[in-house]
Order: structure tokens, then sequence, then C-alpha cells
């Protein structure tokens, strides 16, 4: 199917060169990034992005999954579902994904939030693609969902497991430190909603806890896994999600930098984030992207930004990362002169071209919205070979159309480990065996030679600081 994509958008490029069109350009470094227009008078749209099939496909919170061509913005409407309150306040049709093996199971994983306010459920269903529409509806798992706060952003893993993304609904944080609840949390599930052997937690679909409402997730260099969450009025947070670990909420927000977050930290093993905006200013979702067509770009997290519940922050936030992609090293801004609070983001595989989803002027968002293109049209996508697909991979191959299941992910593989990491095969060699400590361990509020001897395990403690 690519090389017919790669085909037409030669052609494309043929006719860009040839005629002349009134089209809006941004800079960024030397690369010229045209704008257009892929598709409007979509209703709230809340997943956008990239099919096996060559296609967008987008949720709108008013519960539909719309299928558009990329050149010609052809669409079509092949799943309608009611959803709760009709997708006007912040539930309604949410994250999706596609199933990997798509030549052999067209399946998509969509999340939606049915039922009221505050008697509602959130189903996690996969559906059949069966060439023109979204059929055989299969719900498998569901949890508690509220008028606010209910995730749900996927994202599959290299090892066809599933990572999904939940709110606490509105409920302070009491679910979010509850182990027994499916709320505040980031859940991992096989592709048929059985729960994973490898779970941190036996027998739950538990992955990582004490989260708020994360509303983002991608994959980076390695397979680090990026989560993006909404703080209360401060403290957005940027996270490198790991295995059976408590993200503070609603004890810690933001970094762990009071004596009273740092007592907590040190008892409840609370990872902190890579990066925190206070004000909030309502991140969500995101993408990596390593694409050579804006190399400005390379190694970032393009991140959506809805400019919070007084809309003065909308913008595309692209997360520059260090070459292993542990760390931020800054923050450019984009695109903030829409005033459009900006919904999600996707990247298409061949030509490197970022497609944006807006949500509107305001909170919670009104329609009808666009989809909007930017595109580099200098560059010439390479002859398309086999070889890694995955951005995440550190053998990625952004010429490759056909996966040849050589990615690489690094990471520990011992299971025994505290940064054990289940869809790693390549072993990092940087396993952890203690547990995590803030540099001031008792919590006095000075880092002290006290603090060392605890760290180096004086005083009966291992940790890593």
């Amino acid at each position: 199917m690519k090389h017919l994509i790669f085909i037409s958008y030669l052609f494309i490029g043929f006719l860009a060169c040839n005629f002349s069109f009134a089209q809006t350009t941004y800079q960024v470094g030397s690369t010229t990034l045209t704008e257009s227009t892929l598709i409007s008078g979509i209703n709230l749209p809340w997943e956008v992005l990239w099919g096996p099939d060559d296609h967008v496909w987008v949720t709108s919170r008013q519960g539909t999954v719309t299928r558009i061509h990329p050149e010609s913005g052809a669409s079509t409407v092949v799943l309608s579902k009611a959803v709760m309150n009709g997708g006007s306040g912040e539930p309604g049709m949410l994250g999706m994904a596609m199933d990997p093996d798509w030549a052999n199971t067209p399946k998509v994983y969509i999340v939606y939030c049915s039922g009221s306010s505050f008697n509602g459920t959130e189903y996690l269903s996969s559906f059949d693609w069966n060439g023109s529409s979204l059929v055989n509806e299969q719900q498998l798992l569901s949890l508690q969902a509220g008028g606010i706060h209910n995730g749900s952003r996927l994202l599959v893993l290299p090892d066809n497991t599933l990572l999904m993304t939940t709110g606490d609904t509105g409920d302070g944080g009491a679910s979010s430190q509850n182990i027994n609840s499916l709320n505040g949390k980031v859940l991992r599930i096989n592709l048929d909603g059985s729960v994973p052997s490898d779970n941190p937690i036996p027998g739950s679909y538990v992955y990582s806890y004490g989260h708020r409402n994360p509303q983002g997730l991608c994959a980076g260099p390695g397979g680090i896994v990026y989560s993006s969450e909404h703080g209360q009025s401060t403290n957005d947070e940027l996270n490198i999600i790991q295995s059976n670990r408590n993200f503070g909420w609603p004890n810690v927000e933001g970094f762990c930098n009071t004596s009273s977050e740092n007592t907590y930290c040190n008892a409840n093993n609370v990872a902190e984030p890579i990066y925190a905006w206070s004000p909030c200013v309502a991140v969500n979702g995101m993408e990596y992207y390593d694409h050579p067509a804006i190399p400005e770009w390379q190694n970032s997290i393009l991140l959506s930004v809805l400019g919070g519940l007084g809309g003065q922050y909308e913008r595309l936030s692209v997360m520059h990362l260090n070459s292993n992609g542990t760390t931020v090293l800054s923050e450019d801004q984009y695109f903030a002169s829409f005033n459009q609070r900006i919904r999600d983001v996707c990247v298409n595989p061949v030509t490197g071209s970022v497609y944006m989803a807006l949500n509107g002027g305001s909170y919670p968002g009104s329609g009808p919205n666009q989809i909007k293109e930017f595109r580099n049209l200098d560059y010439v996508p390479p002859t398309a070979v086999d070889g890694c697909t995955y951005p995440g991979a550190s053998n990625y191959d952004a010429a490759a159309n056909l996966d040849d299941g050589t990615c690489q992910f690094a990471g520990c593989l011992d299971s025994g480990a505290l940064n054990y990491t289940a869809w790693a095969n390549v072993d990092s060699g940087a396993c952890v065996y203690g547990a995590f400590c803030p540099e001031d361990v008792n919590a006095d509020g000075a880092v002290t030679v006290g603090d060392l001897l605890q760290i180096l395990g004086a005083f009966g403690q291992v940790c890593t600081g």
C-alpha cells in the first residue's frame, strides 16, 4: 500500500512545483512548513492517528470515527456510537489504537464513555474493520466514568500489549492511590483483553498509579513511554512511565520539592516528571518525532497544548530531548496565533507531515473544527525499503515501508529489577535494584552528609539518587 502512496506523493510534489498556490507557510529553522486543511467540519476531534492503511483516522468526542484520505481529504464516518452527554463535556469517544498485525488482524481499539456524568461507564472495546466500517464490537474492559478526568489515551507497545491511561474522575485522587481501582492509572492489557502475565501486580491491569488525568502517550527512544498529565492548577507533567511506580497524585504535584512531598516520595517510590508547567497549560495528545523531513524537530516530542481553562496558552510544544530520551533540553512553541485548543497530533511516516487536531477557542471545546497539515514540500521521500518502522526503536528507519521485525528496544530485562521493561529486547545493562530516593532523603529541607550516608546504605537503606 505504501508503494502506491509513495507514488502519489511524488505526483503531488510535481504539481506543487508547477502550480502556484497562496498558502500560509511557517519557518522552522531552515525548513519551510506549508499549512493546509486536511478536513473541515469535524466536531471535537479527540484522537488523530496515522493508520496502517495509509489513511488518517480520527475519533470525535461526540461519538464518531472518521477515516480520511491524506491527499484528497475524502472522508467517511466508519463508526457512530451514543456517548455520555453527547460529547458536550470532557467525556465521550476518546482514545484509539490500531492492531499492529493489521494485514491479518484488522482491529481498532477505542475508548468511549456512556451513561450519565454521575453513573457512567468507560469502555475499552475492539472493533473489526471490514473495509468500509467498524463492526463486531467486543468490550475488553470497563471502569467508572465521570463528568471529568476520564483519560484516556491508548498506545500499542512493541510486545503487542496495550497501554491505556485513566483519570481519577474528579474524586480528588482517592482512586489514584487505590491499587484495586482502575481509575487514576496507566493500565497494561493484552490485545484480547486479558491481563499480561508479567504485569507488576499479578492478575491486575495496573501498570503504574498515582495519576490525576493523563491524556497523552507516545513511545520514544528505545521504547521509552512518555505520558502527559493534567495538573490541578499548577504542575502539568511530562512523565516517563515505569512499571509499578507511584506518580504521586494527590500527595505530590510535579516534582518532590517540599518537605512533605520529599517525605512522601521517599516512602512511596514516587516517580518525578521530567518536565512540569506552572500554571497549568493543559497538556494533551503527543507524538514522538524523528523524521528527516523536519530535521529541527528530530528526537523531539510534539505535544498538543489545550491552553488551560482560560485558553491563553494554546500551542504545539516541541520538547527537544537528549540522546537517550531521559531529559528535556528545551521547549519551542508554535501555532499559538491560531487561538485554538490543540487536542492531538500525528505524523505521516512517509512525508514527515504533521497533522494537528483543533478543538475551538475555549474549554471544553466547540465545533465544527479542522485538522491542519504542516508539510515540508521540499522533502522528497526516499525509495521505500524494508526495515524497522517503529519511531522509538534505536534502529528506526524513516524510509522503511514494511517492518522486518528487527526493531531494537534497550532496557532492563530482569523482571526482578525496579526498572524492568517488559517490551525491551536489548539489555541496557542499567537494571536498578534499590529503592529510588530524592536527594533530600530524610526530608529535613537540606541535602547533607546524612542524606548521602542513607543513599550509600549506611543506615541499612539502599537507594539510587
